[in-house]
């Protein structure tokens, strides 16, 4: 099998074998952009800051978007104010008077949608509904999707969601051939059309056509911006100034109720939250592609013109060159550009594993996310659910800052991660066990010191769980060189959206197989407890650019006693029989006997 192999890398040796020494590379000065092309650009300075303001705004419109399902598709109060006709044995018509008003359509299905039963409690010609989201009228009650027409709300809701993984994963990868600005102006572009698009749907196919649509360019969007905000900042920037963003998208969130308020019609929401976009179209003239991908792909034209502009903006005087930077570009004006494919994944040993972690952490995360948020909310109002949601991701962007700043990215992670497990272990099986046996004959009592003590551990585990999925999107971008970095970012947010898509799956099925869904995302958890450790620890450490910088982050001890033998090191390795192979003689055959191994 043909190896490929990366420059920089110093690998340890397999089979006996050492590999073969690469070629030593020229220490090149552009590639350090952390240590030398943003300091001698005025490091974090006026030009930067004012660039990662213009990130934030966007973050508002894309968590109206992301948000709007919860008012464009909620479940209404509904009534039925004329039930159908029934024949009754003697050949009369009768009306069916079984059906009761409900607070959700989904009590008049009962256990089964195929039932006799069900099907009479559905038979009604005219339905009064009641919306609790601020609007008069939206998806479920226009086309009246209640009932046998149900699941279509739930397909409605998978269109946002579904679009929005095949966006990350597509266009995080385009991202890395052609520039993040040009797909960021083609997604807003995009964005605006299929948006609006949405507002003038005539039946439900067509909505959750156009939504598919809207979900995959708004991804891209998103994925762009938060590879650009990090590509922006310095070392000790790029956590803050993410955490940020976060906290401005929350604002959206709470803002979503008030806007549904106003608009009182699905269709003028669904055009308000859209047209903000336009204000986007401008970033053509005002946002500059990114200069680390420019100095990593190797368009170096281009990037002289922006050094020399973001020089300027910062007031600094490029005459001096003390660390021959601008030497150096003059030299390398020549190169072609060169541009990475997220599937060259394939040919890194340390490069994908640490991926396909963060992406295990990211669907756990999300997804036992819900699993929480069922048990802590079940049976309390919409109003409730949506603000103890967006409570929790303020207060968790929050605990981040100290968190992180404490413990660093993998001992943040890791300590997310067992909080995570360990309240979802005494949610599952240890509070039945103190009830049964402390209280053993009080029944009301230990029911209600069950349900208290599980309310309280699905809080704490909302918290940790999105904790997680957010520290291992922002984990992913700092381990990713900036040649891959949209593909791996989207990769790792694609496996975020297939964590989501567990709610309305579980909704889907009419909550079957509950208990076991939240029995195996737990044993995922302890998975990643296992795997968090072989993470490297990048707090304070520069962006890897090349493929070969990002194989070249390794582990290092979490704990000062840990055994130093645990690390992938070439001379802590030991091979007792691998010496005796014929490969190894042929290659080294003063070896066997030197070291006194007989050889057949």
């Amino acid at each position: 099998m043909a190896a490929v192999s990366l420059h920089g890398l110093n690998q340890p040796p397999e089979n006996g074998l050492p590999p073969p020494a690469p070629e030593p590379l020229p220490s090149r000065t552009l590639w350090q952009v952390d240590g030398a092309v943003l300091p001698f650009l005025g490091g974090f300075g006026r030009y930067q800051k004012r660039l990662v303001a213009l990130t934030w705004i966007p973050a508002l419109f894309i968590a109206f978007s992301q948000f709007s399902d919860y008012f464009l598709l909620a479940q209404p109060h509904s009534t039925c104010v004329h039930p159908a006709l029934s024949t009754n044995s003697t050949g009369v018509d009768v009306p069916v008077r079984s059906i009761v008003e409900s607070t959700s359509p989904r009590s008049l299905l009962g256990n089964s949608t195929h039932s006799d039963s069900s099907s009479t409690h559905c038979l009604c010609e005219d339905w009064r509904f009641e919306l609790q989201s601020g609007l008069q009228q939206n998806v479920v009650t226009q086309w009246r999707l209640v009932c046998d027409e149900e699941w279509k709300v739930h397909i409605a809701k998978f269109s946002l969601l579904v679009g929005s993984i095949f966006g990350y994963l597509l266009m995080g990868a385009v991202s890395d051939w052609l520039g993040r600005l040009p797909v960021l102006l083609v997604c807003v572009l995009s964005v605006l059309v299929f948006g609006v698009c949405v507002a003038f749907s005539v039946d439900v196919a067509m909505f959750s056509t156009l939504r598919f649509f809207e979900g995959f360019f708004l991804a891209a969007v998103s994925l762009t911006l938060y590879v650009l905000r990090i590509e922006l900042c310095m070392p000790n920037w790029r956590f803050s100034m993410t955490m940020v963003a976060s906290l401005v998208v929350v604002g959206g969130q709470l803002l979503m109720p008030g806007l549904a308020a106003l608009c009182r019609d699905w269709q003028i929401l669904q055009i308000v939250i859209i047209v903000p976009f336009v204000l986007m179209l401008p970033y053509v003239w005002v946002f500059p592609e990114s200069l680390r991908w420019l100095l990593a792909t190797q368009h170096y034209h281009r990037a002289k013109s922006q050094m020399y502009q973001i020089a300027q903006s910062n007031c600094v005087d490029t005459a001096t060159d003390g660390t021959g930077i601008l030497s150096e570009l003059e030299r390398e004006l020549q190169q072609k550009p060169q541009t990475s494919c997220i599937t060259e994944l394939s040919s890194t040993r340390n490069m994908w594993k640490n991926i396909v972690v963060l992406c295990v952490n990211s669907l756990t995360g999300y997804g036992i996310h819900y699993c929480f948020a069922r048990s802590v909310l079940e049976g309390s109002t919409s109003h409730l659910h949506y603000y103890v949601l967006a409570g929790i991701a303020m207060a968790t962007c929050v605990a981040l800052f100290p968190a992180v700043g404490v413990l660093g990215r993998r001992g943040g992670l890791l300590t997310f991660m067992i909080i995570t497990a360990l309240s979802s272990l005494l949610q599952l099986g240890l509070l039945n066990l103190i009830g049964k046996y402390s209280i053993r004959h009080d029944a009301v009592l230990r029911d209600t010191l069950n349900r208290r003590f599980s309310v309280a551990f699905s809080i704490i585990g909302m918290f940790s769980s999105h904790a997680v999925s957010t520290l291992s999107i922002f984990y992913c971008a700092e381990i990713t060189p900036t040649v891959i970095r949209g593909g791996g970012v989207g990769l790792v947010l694609a496996s975020a959206g297939f964590g989501m898509l567990t709610a309305p799956l579980m909704e889907l099925h009419n909550q079957k197989g509950f208990f076991l869904h939240h029995v195996i995302l737990t044993c995922c958890t302890l998975l990643c407890i296992i795997c968090i450790p072989l993470l490297p620890e990048t707090r304070g450490q520069p962006l890897p650019e090349s493929l070969a910088e990002g194989e070249g982050l390794l582990r290092r001890p979490i704990l000062p006693a840990e055994q130093h033998h645990l690390l992938a090191r070439p001379e802590v390795r030991e091979y007792s029989r691998v010496q005796d192979t014929p490969l190894h003689q042929a290659v080294q055959p003063g070896n066997s006997t030197a070291n006194g191994v007989r050889t057949l």
